[in-house]
Formats: structure tokens, C-alpha cells, sequence
């Protein structure tokens, strides 16, 4: 009978036991389940609780937070910047961070024009921007992702080793790159007297087959004269090279010049002018036009006209001579004085470079080219990767001159 008894009762301790672990064990989930929510924004706290992984999953939730849809790109950057700086166990060089970066973001962006200059590329820049002629005989030009050939210089080394207008630079003293910007070359043509460098070029055929050669050019810092002219059967044919700081001025000495030796009409000739000073294209423009809007300048805010400033110094007839070659300020001069129905055009089509790029240093170092600006034809007409169409089409380079003089003449018979 008691051997039956005490066997019940420890069975009901033995019961009762599981019990109170049961109910200690809800409790204590109780408590940690409480503890969590006092604890949960104590980092430091959780920290040295061991509870490493919620201060990480706190920092993310924290990120987020600040910026839950990823709103900007700058944030996007930070966000994983933060995370790799705080838990990552690479590191990187921050340059070299820089460089891909953008470079990728020029990529994405797609604006052809668009580099980053470390601070040393940057400095051989400044250092060379101001250069005209670049010592080898040759000016250059910028369009559709290529570095091209816009003149050759007469009596140049270049013209006695057959370089020829619209051939692209390759690569530079061995130096290949698929994405040469004008900047670039010109910062790594620069030489001092008497020093070679070697060039790359490539050239395309008229049957479209791709070639290329190499030349070795002495570089010299003699200088060329940007604007030239002569007089032919009572035409006075003046030759702009390049629009330079003050292209309009010289321009307008050799219209009264032209004037003074009998010429009653002109040839402005803008074969092969790879840009230049806008104001300065603006300026020549106002030579020939009584008033006017010259060009519309595009940016991202709107469009603003630049127009043709005081009374015109020559109501003569005019004809202006272009190829494919003229890039730049040049079409946009060349398009004032079509549409303005001041000049015909003769020629072949125009590059169709109508992009304005700005070069603006960084606080860092270095600097940030890219486009900034479309140009406009004063009717509002776009050129940009299409040119400006001439009135008289002649491809032949050798009758286009002479072409420009009959019809100058002409017209002032």
C-alpha cells in the first residue's frame, strides 16, 4: 500500500517538474523577446552582448532608411562605399577607384566627349593648350570618338610624309588607345625642339577598307599664320587655318586689304578648319552680316542666340568653301551665312561637330571634360553627327576653289 502511494507521488513530482520547466522556458523567452526591443538601438550594448551580426544588420536597416529608394547616385556610392570600408576585407587605392569609376560612368552616361583627368594628365594639358601649331605640321580635330587629321600644313614635315586630312591617330611613341580625346594628343605630341615622335595613323579608303601606317615627325615650335589671302580675277580668297583668339580682327584686316587692291567679292575658305573660338566665329560672321542671330547655343536649361554685332564692313558677294573636314565654330559660321542667305556654300558636306565640351578642374585633382552645349543653326536646325549641306556640291578638291572664284565673280558682275 505504501510502496503503491509513494510511486504515485513521484510520478506527480516528476509531472509537476516538467511543468514548471515548461512555463521557466516561455518565460525566459518572455524576457529575451522584451530584451530585444530595449536593446535593439543599442549598438554598443549589443556589441558587447556578442551580438555583432544585429549591429551590422542595424547599420544596413539605418542606411536604408536614410535613403530607402536610392534616389541619387552619390547615395547608391556611399551606401556600398560605407559597407566595404566598414566590413570589407579589401581594400583599394583611391585613385585608381577614381579612374575606373568614372570611366565607367562615362560609359554609361554615353557622352563621347566625356574623361577623366588625373592631375598629372591634367597638367600636360594646361601645359599644351595654349599650342596652335603642335610642332609637327599638323591641326587637329575631335569627332565621333576619334583624334582626325584636319590640315596639313604647307611645307610641313607632315605634308613631305604624305599625311593626309581625315586620317586618325592610332597610337603615340607605341602608345595604342581606342579612346584618344584631342586633349590627349595634344598633351603627348608635346616635345621639345628638335625631338621625334612617332605617330600612328589610320586611314580609311574610299571603298571603306581600314589602313594604317607610321611616321616619324621632328617637332618644332615654329609658328603658322591662322589666316591667309590672295586675290584672283578681282576675288579676294581668304584662307582661315584655324579660328584662333583673334580670327575676326585678322579677318577683317584682310577684307579691307582685299578692298583696298581691288577685290569686289570674296571666298571665305573653311576647308579643313577644325573649330575654334565661337566668339571668334561669331565676330567673322558679323563682318559679312547686317544683324542676325549667328548660332543657338542648346544647353539643358534652354537655348540662347548668339547675334551678329554692329554694321557688316562688306555687302560684296560671297561664297564660302567647305568640306569634310570643317568641324566646329567653322560649320556654325558657315550655316550663319547660308541661312542668313548672305553666302552659297560650295563643297561637300561638313563634319558635323556641333558639341560644346567643357574642361573644369576638380577639387581633387585633376579635371572633368564632357558636353555642355549643342549648337544650333540660327533656324534652330540641328547639324550635330549630320553637317551642313552646300548649295553647290563639288567633291572634287582640286576644281572647289576654283569652282567658289567663277561663282564669286559672277555675282558681282
Amino acid at each position: 500500500m505504501n510502496d503503491r502511494f509513494n510511486k504515485k507521488l513521484a510520478q506527480s513530482y516528476k509531472r509537476n517538474a516538467s511543468i514548471v520547466r515548461v512555463l521557466g522556458a516561455c518565460i525566459v523567452l518572455c524576457l529575451v523577446f522584451a530584451l530585444g526591443f530595449l536593446l535593439r538601438g543599442n549598438v554598443d550594448l549589443l556589441s558587447s552582448l556578442g551580438f555583432s551580426s544585429l549591429t551590422v544588420q542595424s547599420s544596413s536597416s539605418s542606411s536604408a532608411s536614410k535613403d530607402s529608394e536610392g534616389t541619387s547616385l552619390s547615395s547608391r556610392i556611399a551606401e556600398v562605399d560605407k559597407l566595404i570600408d566598414s566590413d570589407s576585407s579589401y581594400e583599394y587605392d583611391l585613385e585608381d577607384m577614381t579612374s575606373e569609376v568614372l570611366q565607367a560612368y562615362a560609359q554609361a552616361i554615353k557622352d563621347p566627349f566625356l574623361r577623366y583627368y588625373d592631375n598629372a594628365s591634367y597638367q600636360k594639358y594646361l601645359a599644351s593648350a595654349t599650342e596652335v601649331d603642335q610642332g609637327v605640321g599638323i591641326l587637329f580635330s575631335e569627332n565621333d570618338s576619334k583624334v582626325l587629321v584636319s590640315d596639313v600644313l604647307e611645307s610641313s614635315r607632315a605634308q613631305a610624309a604624305d599625311v593626309e586630312a581625315g586620317d586618325y591617330v592610332v597610337s603615340i611613341d607605341g602608345q595604342e588607345r581606342s579612346d584618344w580625346t584631342l586633349p590627349d594628343v595634344l598633351a603627348a605630341l608635346k616635345r621639345d625642339e628638335g625631338d621625334s615622335v612617332l605617330i600612328k595613323f589610320g586611314r580609311q579608303s574610299k571603298s571603306g577598307k581600314q589602313s594604317t601606317y607610321d611616321v616619324t615627325l621632328a617637332y618644332h615650335t615654329d609658328s603658322s599664320t591662322n589666316v591667309s589671302y590672295t586675290i584672283e580675277n578681282q576675288v579676294g580668297v581668304i584662307k582661315i587655318r584655324q579660328i584662333s583668339s583673334d580670327s575676326a580682327s585678322v579677318v577683317k584686316d584682310a577684307i579691307k586689304e582685299c578692298q583696298d587692291k581691288g577685290a569686289t567679292s570674296f571666298v571665305l575658305d573653311l576647308r579643313n578648319v577644325p573649330g575654334g573660338y565661337l566668339t571668334q566665329a561669331v565676330g567673322i560672321a558679323s563682318l559679312f552680316m547686317d544683324g542676325g542671330t549667328v548660332v543657338q547655343v542648346k544647353t539643358k536649361d534652354g537655348a540662347t542666340s548668339k547675334v551678329a554685332e554692329g554694321s557688316r564692313l562688306t555687302s560684296a558677294p560671297l561664297v564660302v568653301l567647305v568640306n569634310g573636314q570643317t568641324s566646329g565654330s567653322a560649320e556654325v559660321l558657315a550655316a550663319a551665312l547660308q541661312e542668313s542667305s548672305r553666302a552659297q556654300i560650295v563643297g561637300t558636306t561638313t563634319q558635323g561637330k556641333a558639341t560644346v565640351q567643357l574642361m573644369k578642374p576638380l577639387s581633387f585633382g585633376g579635371a572633368l571634360r564632357y558636353t555642355v552645349a549643342t549648337y544650333l543653326t540660327p533656324k534652330g536646325r540641328s547639324f550635330d553627327k549630320v553637317g551642313i549641306t552646300p548649295d553647290v556640291s563639288q567633291s572634287s578638291s582640286a576644281k572647289q576653289r576654283s569652282r567658289a572664284i567663277e561663282m564669286a565673280r559672277s555675282e558681282a558682275s
